[in-house]
Protein backbone atom coordinates (compact mmCIF):
# COMPACT_ATOMS: atom_id res chain seq x y z
CA UNK A 1 0.00 0.00 0.00
CA UNK A 2 1.49 3.41 -0.98
CA UNK A 3 1.86 5.96 1.80
CA UNK A 4 1.22 9.71 1.80
CA UNK A 5 2.45 12.00 4.56
CA UNK A 6 0.35 15.15 5.02
CA UNK A 7 1.32 17.97 7.38
CA UNK A 8 0.05 21.43 6.44
CA UNK A 9 -0.45 24.83 8.04
CA UNK A 10 -2.71 26.04 5.22
CA UNK A 11 -5.55 23.51 5.18
CA UNK A 12 -7.19 24.88 2.04
CA UNK A 13 -8.39 21.92 -0.03
CA UNK A 14 -6.76 19.43 2.36
CA UNK A 15 -9.77 17.16 3.00
CA UNK A 16 -10.80 16.63 -0.66
CA UNK A 17 -7.16 15.96 -1.54
CA UNK A 18 -6.77 13.43 1.27
CA UNK A 19 -10.08 11.80 0.34
CA UNK A 20 -8.82 11.41 -3.23
CA UNK A 21 -5.60 9.81 -2.01
CA UNK A 22 -7.51 7.45 0.27
CA UNK A 23 -9.73 6.38 -2.64
CA UNK A 24 -6.56 5.59 -4.60
CA UNK A 25 -5.45 3.27 -1.80
CA UNK A 26 -2.95 5.51 -0.05
CA UNK A 27 -2.26 5.04 3.63
CA UNK A 28 -2.47 8.52 5.23
CA UNK A 29 0.24 9.56 7.69
CA UNK A 30 -0.07 12.86 9.50
CA UNK A 31 0.79 15.06 12.48
CA UNK A 32 -0.93 17.38 14.93
CA UNK A 33 -3.64 19.65 13.60
CA UNK A 34 -3.57 18.08 10.15
CA UNK A 35 -4.31 14.64 11.58
CA UNK A 36 -7.14 16.12 13.65
CA UNK A 37 -8.70 17.76 10.58
CA UNK A 38 -8.53 14.49 8.64
CA UNK A 39 -10.09 12.49 11.46
CA UNK A 40 -12.89 15.03 11.75
CA UNK A 41 -13.54 14.31 8.05
CA UNK A 42 -13.90 10.61 8.95
CA UNK A 43 -10.63 9.62 7.28
CA UNK A 44 -8.36 6.90 8.66
CA UNK A 45 -5.04 8.43 9.72
CA UNK A 46 -1.83 7.03 11.20
CA UNK A 47 0.11 9.40 13.45
CA UNK A 48 3.72 9.88 12.44
CA UNK A 49 4.69 9.05 16.03
CA UNK A 50 3.47 5.51 15.34
CA UNK A 51 5.80 5.34 12.35
CA UNK A 52 8.80 6.68 14.24
CA UNK A 53 7.99 4.98 17.56
CA UNK A 54 8.96 8.31 19.07
CA UNK A 55 6.60 10.89 20.55
CA UNK A 56 6.31 14.50 19.41
CA UNK A 57 8.40 16.57 21.81
CA UNK A 58 9.71 20.04 22.60
CA UNK A 59 6.30 21.65 21.95
CA UNK A 60 6.19 20.13 18.46
CA UNK A 61 9.69 21.22 17.45
CA UNK A 62 10.62 17.55 16.98
CA UNK A 63 8.13 15.19 15.35
CA UNK A 64 9.18 14.28 11.81
CA UNK A 65 12.97 14.63 12.15
CA UNK A 66 13.57 10.89 12.24
CA UNK A 67 15.20 8.22 10.02
CA UNK A 68 11.86 6.42 9.75
CA UNK A 69 10.53 9.46 7.90
CA UNK A 70 13.57 10.57 5.92
CA UNK A 71 14.70 7.04 5.15
CA UNK A 72 11.26 6.35 3.68
CA UNK A 73 11.55 9.49 1.57
CA UNK A 74 15.18 9.34 0.44
CA UNK A 75 15.62 5.65 -0.33
CA UNK A 76 16.26 5.11 -4.03
CA UNK A 77 13.93 2.44 -5.30
CA UNK A 78 16.35 1.52 -8.09
CA UNK A 79 19.25 0.68 -5.74
CA UNK A 80 18.98 -2.71 -4.02
CA UNK A 81 21.42 -1.57 -1.32
CA UNK A 82 19.06 1.26 -0.35
CA UNK A 83 16.04 -1.02 -0.24
CA UNK A 84 17.93 -3.61 1.82
CA UNK A 85 19.12 -0.94 4.25
CA UNK A 86 15.66 0.43 5.05
CA UNK A 87 14.20 -3.08 5.21
CA UNK A 88 16.82 -4.00 7.79
CA UNK A 89 15.70 -1.05 9.90
CA UNK A 90 11.99 -1.70 9.41
CA UNK A 91 11.51 1.54 7.52
CA UNK A 92 8.53 1.74 5.13
CA UNK A 93 8.58 3.80 1.94
CA UNK A 94 6.71 7.10 1.76
CA UNK A 95 5.51 7.82 -1.77
CA UNK A 96 3.92 11.25 -1.46
CA UNK A 97 4.53 14.24 0.79
CA UNK A 98 2.09 17.11 1.13
CA UNK A 99 3.56 19.89 3.31
CA UNK A 100 3.21 23.63 3.52
CA UNK A 101 5.18 25.59 6.03
CA UNK A 102 4.51 27.56 9.19
CA UNK A 103 3.40 31.08 8.21
CA UNK A 104 6.66 32.80 9.11
CA UNK A 105 6.37 35.78 6.76
CA UNK A 106 2.77 36.50 7.75
CA UNK A 107 3.63 36.27 11.44
CA UNK A 108 6.73 38.45 11.13
CA UNK A 109 4.66 41.14 9.38
CA UNK A 110 2.32 41.53 12.35
CA UNK A 111 2.99 44.38 14.73
CA UNK A 112 3.53 43.86 18.43
CA UNK A 113 4.72 40.24 18.39
CA UNK A 114 7.79 39.26 20.36
CA UNK A 115 10.89 37.89 18.66
CA UNK A 116 10.33 34.61 20.51
CA UNK A 117 6.85 34.30 19.01
CA UNK A 118 8.16 34.92 15.49
CA UNK A 119 11.03 32.45 15.92
CA UNK A 120 8.55 29.69 16.78
CA UNK A 121 7.15 30.12 13.27
CA UNK A 122 10.45 29.04 11.72
CA UNK A 123 9.59 25.63 10.32
CA UNK A 124 12.29 22.97 10.59
CA UNK A 125 10.64 19.62 9.98
CA UNK A 126 8.56 20.90 7.05
CA UNK A 127 11.46 22.14 4.89
CA UNK A 128 13.43 19.01 5.77
CA UNK A 129 10.67 16.71 4.54
CA UNK A 130 10.10 18.82 1.44
CA UNK A 131 13.77 18.79 0.52
CA UNK A 132 14.12 15.04 1.12
CA UNK A 133 11.09 14.29 -1.02
CA UNK A 134 12.12 16.76 -3.74
CA UNK A 135 15.63 15.31 -3.92
CA UNK A 136 14.09 11.90 -4.54
CA UNK A 137 11.50 13.18 -7.04
CA UNK A 138 12.26 10.19 -9.27
CA UNK A 139 10.11 8.14 -6.90
CA UNK A 140 8.34 10.57 -4.55
CA UNK A 141 5.60 13.06 -5.36
CA UNK A 142 5.99 16.26 -3.32
CA UNK A 143 3.26 18.90 -3.04
CA UNK A 144 3.85 22.31 -1.44
CA UNK A 145 1.06 24.35 -3.05
CA UNK A 146 -2.67 23.61 -2.58
CA UNK A 147 -3.17 24.84 -6.15
CA UNK A 148 -1.49 21.61 -7.31
CA UNK A 149 -3.84 19.21 -5.49
CA UNK A 150 -6.18 18.69 -8.45
CA UNK A 151 -3.30 18.24 -10.89
CA UNK A 152 -1.65 15.63 -8.69
CA UNK A 153 -4.85 13.66 -8.09
CA UNK A 154 -5.64 13.60 -11.80
CA UNK A 155 -2.14 12.34 -12.61
CA UNK A 156 -2.36 9.61 -9.98
CA UNK A 157 -5.83 8.58 -11.15
CA UNK A 158 -4.69 8.38 -14.76
CA UNK A 159 -1.62 6.31 -13.93
CA UNK A 160 1.25 6.20 -16.37
CA UNK A 161 4.54 8.06 -16.19
CA UNK A 162 4.27 11.21 -14.05
CA UNK A 163 8.03 11.82 -13.86
CA UNK A 164 7.83 15.21 -15.57
CA UNK A 165 5.18 16.39 -13.12
CA UNK A 166 7.24 15.16 -10.16
CA UNK A 167 10.28 17.05 -11.46
CA UNK A 168 8.20 20.24 -11.83
CA UNK A 169 6.84 19.85 -8.29
CA UNK A 170 10.37 19.29 -6.93
CA UNK A 171 11.60 22.47 -8.61
CA UNK A 172 8.69 24.34 -7.06
CA UNK A 173 9.68 23.02 -3.62
CA UNK A 174 13.25 24.29 -3.82
CA UNK A 175 12.04 27.71 -5.02
CA UNK A 176 9.55 27.74 -2.13
CA UNK A 177 12.05 26.82 0.56
CA UNK A 178 14.59 29.30 -0.85
CA UNK A 179 11.98 32.07 -0.55
CA UNK A 180 11.12 30.90 2.95
CA UNK A 181 14.76 31.03 4.05
CA UNK A 182 15.16 34.45 2.39
CA UNK A 183 12.28 35.79 4.47
CA UNK A 184 13.85 34.44 7.65
CA UNK A 185 17.33 35.83 6.94
CA UNK A 186 15.74 39.18 6.05
CA UNK A 187 13.89 39.21 9.37
CA UNK A 188 17.09 38.55 11.31
CA UNK A 189 18.83 41.42 9.49
CA UNK A 190 15.89 43.71 10.24
CA UNK A 191 16.05 42.78 13.91
CA UNK A 192 19.51 44.32 14.13
CA UNK A 193 18.54 47.27 11.94
CA UNK A 194 20.58 46.24 8.91
CA UNK A 195 18.76 47.14 5.69
CA UNK A 196 21.70 45.98 3.58
CA UNK A 197 23.22 42.80 5.05
CA UNK A 198 26.37 41.19 3.68
CA UNK A 199 24.25 38.72 1.72
CA UNK A 200 20.90 39.96 0.47
CA UNK A 201 18.42 37.25 -0.47
CA UNK A 202 15.55 38.50 -2.60
CA UNK A 203 12.65 36.31 -3.62
CA UNK A 204 10.06 37.10 -6.26
CA UNK A 205 7.08 35.19 -7.59
CA UNK A 206 6.17 35.23 -11.27
CA UNK A 207 2.66 36.49 -11.86
CA UNK A 208 2.75 37.01 -15.60
CA UNK A 209 4.75 35.92 -18.62
CA UNK A 210 4.93 38.99 -20.86
CA UNK A 211 4.73 39.00 -24.63
CA UNK A 212 8.12 40.69 -24.79
CA UNK A 213 10.25 43.23 -22.94
CA UNK A 214 10.99 46.84 -23.78
CA UNK A 215 11.36 45.79 -27.42
CA UNK A 216 10.13 42.83 -29.47
CA UNK A 217 12.71 40.08 -29.36
CA UNK A 218 13.45 40.58 -25.66
CA UNK A 219 11.84 37.88 -23.52
CA UNK A 220 10.31 39.16 -20.26
CA UNK A 221 8.15 38.30 -17.26
CA UNK A 222 6.56 40.14 -14.34
CA UNK A 223 7.51 39.09 -10.81
CA UNK A 224 6.23 40.39 -7.49
CA UNK A 225 7.85 40.50 -4.08
CA UNK A 226 4.73 39.06 -2.51
CA UNK A 227 1.37 38.00 -3.90
CA UNK A 228 -1.24 40.73 -3.64
CA UNK A 229 1.27 43.55 -3.22
CA UNK A 230 2.40 46.49 -5.34
CA UNK A 231 1.37 46.46 -9.00
CA UNK A 232 0.46 42.81 -8.55
CA UNK A 233 -2.47 43.95 -6.38
CA UNK A 234 -4.16 45.73 -9.26
CA UNK A 235 -7.23 44.11 -10.79
CA UNK A 236 -7.65 44.51 -14.54
CA UNK A 237 -11.00 45.21 -16.15
CA UNK A 238 -10.88 44.33 -19.82
CA UNK A 239 -8.39 45.42 -22.44
CA UNK A 240 -5.27 43.64 -23.67
CA UNK A 241 -2.82 42.07 -21.27
CA UNK A 242 -0.30 44.42 -19.71
CA UNK A 243 3.02 44.79 -21.48
CA UNK A 244 6.49 45.33 -20.01
CA UNK A 245 6.33 49.03 -20.89
CA UNK A 246 2.78 49.36 -19.52
CA UNK A 247 4.01 48.10 -16.17
CA UNK A 248 6.93 50.52 -16.18
CA UNK A 249 4.57 53.40 -16.94
CA UNK A 250 2.14 52.25 -14.24
CA UNK A 251 5.02 52.39 -11.76
CA UNK A 252 5.77 55.93 -12.92
CA UNK A 253 2.10 56.87 -12.61
CA UNK A 254 1.78 55.57 -9.06
CA UNK A 255 5.04 57.30 -8.13
CA UNK A 256 3.69 60.60 -9.44
CA UNK A 257 0.49 60.59 -7.38
CA UNK A 258 1.96 59.11 -4.18
CA UNK A 259 3.14 62.44 -2.72
CA UNK A 260 -0.38 63.89 -2.91
CA UNK A 261 -1.83 61.40 -0.42
CA UNK A 262 -5.60 61.73 -0.21
CA UNK A 263 -5.76 64.84 -2.39
CA UNK A 264 -7.61 64.55 -5.70
CA UNK A 265 -4.72 64.12 -8.13
CA UNK A 266 -4.23 62.92 -11.69
CA UNK A 267 -0.98 62.02 -13.44
CA UNK A 268 -0.58 61.46 -17.17
CA UNK A 269 2.54 59.39 -17.87
CA UNK A 270 4.53 58.93 -21.04
CA UNK A 271 7.71 56.85 -21.06
CA UNK A 272 7.70 56.61 -17.24
CA UNK A 273 7.65 60.36 -16.61
CA UNK A 274 4.72 62.80 -16.32
CA UNK A 275 3.63 64.89 -19.27
CA UNK A 276 0.91 66.33 -17.03
CA UNK A 277 0.17 66.30 -13.31
CA UNK A 278 -2.49 68.18 -11.41
CA UNK A 279 -4.75 68.35 -8.38
CA UNK A 280 -8.37 69.47 -8.41
CA UNK A 281 -11.67 69.44 -6.59
CA UNK A 282 -12.93 66.52 -8.72
CA UNK A 283 -11.27 63.77 -10.78
CA UNK A 284 -12.49 65.49 -13.94
CA UNK A 285 -10.94 68.83 -12.98
CA UNK A 286 -7.63 67.18 -12.03
CA UNK A 287 -7.59 65.29 -15.34
CA UNK A 288 -8.41 68.35 -17.42
CA UNK A 289 -5.69 70.41 -15.73
CA UNK A 290 -3.15 67.60 -16.16
CA UNK A 291 -4.07 67.13 -19.82
CA UNK A 292 -3.73 70.86 -20.51
CA UNK A 293 -0.02 70.70 -19.63
CA UNK A 294 0.88 68.76 -22.78
CA UNK A 295 -2.14 67.39 -24.67
CA UNK A 296 -0.01 66.25 -27.61
CA UNK A 297 2.24 64.00 -25.53
CA UNK A 298 -0.78 62.57 -23.68
CA UNK A 299 -1.67 60.48 -26.75
CA UNK A 300 -0.99 56.81 -25.89
CA UNK A 301 -0.31 57.57 -22.22
CA UNK A 302 -0.96 55.88 -18.90
CA UNK A 303 -3.23 57.81 -16.53
CA UNK A 304 -3.42 57.47 -12.75
CA UNK A 305 -5.98 58.89 -10.33
CA UNK A 306 -5.47 59.08 -6.57
CA UNK A 307 -9.23 58.85 -5.89
CA UNK A 308 -12.18 56.86 -7.27
CA UNK A 309 -13.11 57.74 -10.84
CA UNK A 310 -16.65 58.93 -11.60
CA UNK A 311 -18.52 58.88 -14.90
CA UNK A 312 -17.58 62.45 -15.86
CA UNK A 313 -13.85 61.79 -15.58
CA UNK A 314 -14.18 58.43 -17.34
CA UNK A 315 -16.03 59.97 -20.27
CA UNK A 316 -13.29 62.57 -20.66
CA UNK A 317 -10.52 59.95 -20.53
CA UNK A 318 -12.38 57.75 -23.00
CA UNK A 319 -12.26 60.52 -25.61
CA UNK A 320 -8.45 60.20 -25.74
CA UNK A 321 -6.34 57.27 -26.92
CA UNK A 322 -4.90 55.91 -23.68
CA UNK A 323 -3.02 52.67 -22.96
CA UNK A 324 -3.97 52.23 -19.28
CA UNK A 325 -5.98 53.90 -16.54
CA UNK A 326 -5.40 53.11 -12.87
CA UNK A 327 -7.45 54.25 -9.88
CA UNK A 328 -8.45 52.98 -6.43
CA UNK A 329 -11.96 52.24 -7.73
CA UNK A 330 -14.53 53.19 -10.37
CA UNK A 331 -18.20 54.04 -10.39
CA UNK A 332 -20.18 51.44 -12.40
CA UNK A 333 -20.92 54.10 -15.03
CA UNK A 334 -17.21 54.91 -15.23
CA UNK A 335 -16.33 51.28 -15.87
CA UNK A 336 -18.97 51.14 -18.60
CA UNK A 337 -17.59 54.24 -20.29
CA UNK A 338 -13.99 53.03 -20.15
CA UNK A 339 -14.99 49.48 -21.05
CA UNK A 340 -16.37 50.73 -24.35
CA UNK A 341 -12.75 51.32 -25.42
CA UNK A 342 -11.84 47.86 -26.70
CA UNK A 343 -8.10 47.80 -25.97
CA UNK A 344 -7.99 50.11 -22.95
CA UNK A 345 -6.53 48.43 -19.88
CA UNK A 346 -8.46 49.55 -16.79
CA UNK A 347 -6.67 48.77 -13.51
CA UNK A 348 -8.31 49.01 -10.11
CA UNK A 349 -6.78 48.94 -6.64
CA UNK A 350 -4.17 50.50 -4.41
CA UNK A 351 -0.53 49.88 -5.24
CA UNK A 352 1.06 52.20 -2.71
CA UNK A 353 4.34 50.91 -1.35
CA UNK A 354 5.19 50.68 2.32
CA UNK A 355 8.12 52.51 3.81
CA UNK A 356 9.99 49.24 4.34
CA UNK A 357 10.17 48.14 0.71
CA UNK A 358 13.40 48.32 -1.22
CA UNK A 359 14.04 49.73 -4.67
CA UNK A 360 16.04 47.28 -6.79
CA UNK A 361 17.63 48.24 -10.10
CA UNK A 362 19.45 45.79 -12.31
CA UNK A 363 22.94 46.45 -13.64
CA UNK A 364 25.27 44.15 -15.53
CA UNK A 365 26.15 41.25 -13.29
CA UNK A 366 24.25 42.47 -10.25
CA UNK A 367 21.72 44.81 -8.71
CA UNK A 368 21.73 48.15 -6.96
CA UNK A 369 19.51 48.26 -3.89
CA UNK A 370 18.31 51.36 -2.09
CA UNK A 371 15.56 52.49 0.22
CA UNK A 372 12.58 53.78 -1.69
CA UNK A 373 12.28 57.52 -1.89
CA UNK A 374 9.79 58.84 0.68
CA UNK A 375 6.24 58.85 -0.64
CA UNK A 376 5.40 61.92 1.47
CA UNK A 377 6.98 65.23 0.51
CA UNK A 378 6.14 68.30 2.58
CA UNK A 379 7.60 71.71 3.39
CA UNK A 380 9.21 70.84 6.71
CA UNK A 381 12.76 72.16 6.88
CA UNK A 382 12.33 74.60 3.98
CA UNK A 383 14.40 77.79 4.15
CA UNK A 384 13.78 81.00 2.23
CA UNK A 385 17.18 82.06 0.87
CA UNK A 386 16.30 85.26 -0.98
CA UNK A 387 15.42 88.81 -0.03
CA UNK A 388 11.89 88.37 -1.27
CA UNK A 389 9.65 86.03 0.68
CA UNK A 390 7.25 83.85 -1.35
CA UNK A 391 3.59 84.72 -1.03
CA UNK A 392 1.11 82.25 0.42
CA UNK A 393 -0.11 81.39 -3.09
CA UNK A 394 3.46 80.95 -4.30
CA UNK A 395 4.26 78.61 -1.39
CA UNK A 396 1.29 76.47 -2.38
CA UNK A 397 2.53 76.31 -5.97
CA UNK A 398 6.08 75.61 -4.80
CA UNK A 399 4.97 72.63 -2.72
CA UNK A 400 3.04 71.28 -5.71
CA UNK A 401 6.05 71.82 -8.01
CA UNK A 402 8.36 70.11 -5.51
CA UNK A 403 6.13 67.05 -5.31
CA UNK A 404 5.72 66.94 -9.08
CA UNK A 405 9.46 67.20 -9.79
CA UNK A 406 10.12 64.08 -7.70
CA UNK A 407 8.46 61.85 -10.30
CA UNK A 408 10.14 63.44 -13.33
CA UNK A 409 13.31 61.90 -14.77
CA UNK A 410 16.40 63.90 -13.82
CA UNK A 411 17.57 66.44 -14.67
CA UNK A 412 14.05 67.67 -13.90
CA UNK A 413 12.50 71.12 -14.00
CA UNK A 414 8.77 71.64 -13.48
CA UNK A 415 6.76 74.82 -14.02
CA UNK A 416 3.52 74.94 -12.05
CA UNK A 417 0.57 77.17 -11.32
CA UNK A 418 -2.69 76.65 -9.42
CA UNK A 419 -2.08 72.98 -8.61
CA UNK A 420 -1.05 71.92 -12.11
CA UNK A 421 2.08 71.48 -14.17
CA UNK A 422 2.24 73.82 -17.13
CA UNK A 423 5.67 72.82 -18.42
CA UNK A 424 7.97 69.86 -17.73
CA UNK A 425 11.63 69.54 -18.69
CA UNK A 426 12.70 65.94 -18.15
CA UNK A 427 15.79 63.79 -18.57
CA UNK A 428 18.14 66.52 -19.79
CA UNK A 429 21.90 66.39 -19.51
CA UNK A 430 22.09 69.95 -18.14
CA UNK A 431 19.75 71.78 -15.81
CA UNK A 432 19.64 74.89 -17.97
CA UNK A 433 18.45 72.72 -20.88
CA UNK A 434 15.79 71.22 -18.62
CA UNK A 435 14.63 74.75 -17.70
CA UNK A 436 14.59 75.76 -21.37
CA UNK A 437 12.58 72.67 -22.29
CA UNK A 438 10.04 73.25 -19.51
CA UNK A 439 9.45 76.80 -20.76
CA UNK A 440 9.30 75.63 -24.38
CA UNK A 441 6.76 72.89 -23.56
CA UNK A 442 4.64 75.34 -21.59
CA UNK A 443 4.52 77.92 -24.36
CA UNK A 444 3.95 75.26 -27.02
CA UNK A 445 0.80 74.22 -25.14
CA UNK A 446 -0.34 77.86 -24.93
CA UNK A 447 0.48 78.48 -21.27
CA UNK A 448 1.56 81.86 -19.93
CA UNK A 449 4.69 81.32 -17.87
CA UNK A 450 4.52 84.72 -16.17
CA UNK A 451 4.24 84.28 -12.41
CA UNK A 452 4.80 80.51 -12.50
CA UNK A 453 6.53 78.54 -9.77
CA UNK A 454 9.51 76.34 -10.63
CA UNK A 455 10.57 73.11 -8.97
CA UNK A 456 14.01 71.54 -9.50
CA UNK A 457 14.86 68.03 -8.32
CA UNK A 458 18.49 68.99 -7.57
CA UNK A 459 20.54 72.15 -7.04
CA UNK A 460 21.39 74.66 -9.75
CA UNK A 461 25.13 74.29 -10.43
CA UNK A 462 25.23 77.72 -12.12
CA UNK A 463 23.04 80.81 -12.25
CA UNK A 464 22.14 80.21 -15.91
CA UNK A 465 19.12 78.09 -14.99
CA UNK A 466 17.77 80.88 -12.81
CA UNK A 467 18.37 83.44 -15.57
CA UNK A 468 16.49 81.13 -17.97
CA UNK A 469 13.57 80.95 -15.54
CA UNK A 470 13.55 84.71 -15.00
CA UNK A 471 13.30 85.34 -18.74
CA UNK A 472 10.13 83.22 -18.72
CA UNK A 473 8.62 85.24 -15.87
CA UNK A 474 9.06 82.68 -13.07
CA UNK A 475 8.49 84.35 -9.68
CA UNK A 476 9.35 81.57 -7.22
CA UNK A 477 11.76 78.63 -7.21
CA UNK A 478 12.08 75.59 -4.95
CA UNK A 479 15.27 73.52 -5.07
CA UNK A 480 17.38 71.43 -2.68
CA UNK A 481 20.40 73.74 -2.49
CA UNK A 482 23.86 72.41 -1.76
CA UNK A 483 25.86 73.69 -4.73
CA UNK A 484 29.28 75.28 -4.23
CA UNK A 485 27.76 78.19 -6.17
CA UNK A 486 24.64 78.56 -4.03
CA UNK A 487 25.58 82.17 -3.23
CA UNK A 488 25.84 82.97 -6.94
CA UNK A 489 22.48 81.30 -7.64
CA UNK A 490 20.79 83.16 -4.76
CA UNK A 491 22.23 86.49 -5.99
CA UNK A 492 20.77 85.77 -9.43
CA UNK A 493 17.35 85.17 -7.89
CA UNK A 494 17.62 88.41 -5.91
CA UNK A 495 18.59 90.34 -9.04
CA UNK A 496 15.42 89.08 -10.75
CA UNK A 497 13.16 89.55 -7.72
CA UNK A 498 12.54 85.79 -7.51
CA UNK A 499 11.72 84.14 -4.19
CA UNK A 500 13.85 81.03 -3.71
CA UNK A 501 13.36 78.24 -1.19
CA UNK A 502 15.86 75.50 -0.29
CA UNK A 503 14.45 72.14 0.79
CA UNK A 504 17.70 70.46 1.80
CA UNK A 505 16.49 67.28 0.09
CA UNK A 506 17.29 66.02 -3.40
CA UNK A 507 14.79 63.95 -5.42
CA UNK A 508 16.81 62.56 -8.32
CA UNK A 509 15.07 59.90 -10.39
CA UNK A 510 17.58 58.33 -12.76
Amino acid sequence: MPAALLSVSDKTGLVPFAQGLAELGYRLLSTGGTAKALREAKLSVTDVSEVTNFPEMLDGRVKTLHPAVHGGLLARRDLPAHMEAIAAQGIALIDLVCVNLYPFRETAAKAGLSAEHVIEQIDIGGPSMLRSAAKNFASVTVVVDPADYTRVLEALQNGGDASEMRRDLAEKVFAHTAAYDAAISGWFAAQRGDRFPERLSLSFERVQALRYGENPGQAAAFYVERAGGGLGALRQHGGKELSFNNLLDLEGAMLAIDPFGDEVACAIIKHTTPCGLATGTTPLEAYQKALACDPVSAFGSVIAFSVPVDEAAAQAVASLFVECVVAPSYAPEALAALGAKKNLRVLEGSARMTGTSLDVKGVRGGVLVQERAPATLDDRGWRVMTQRQPTSAELTDLLFAWRAAASVKSNAIVLARDGATIGIGAGQMSRVDAAFLAVHKARSAGHDTQGAALGSDAFFPFRDGVDQAAQAGVRAIVQPGGSVRDDEVIRAADEHGIAMVFTGQRTFRH
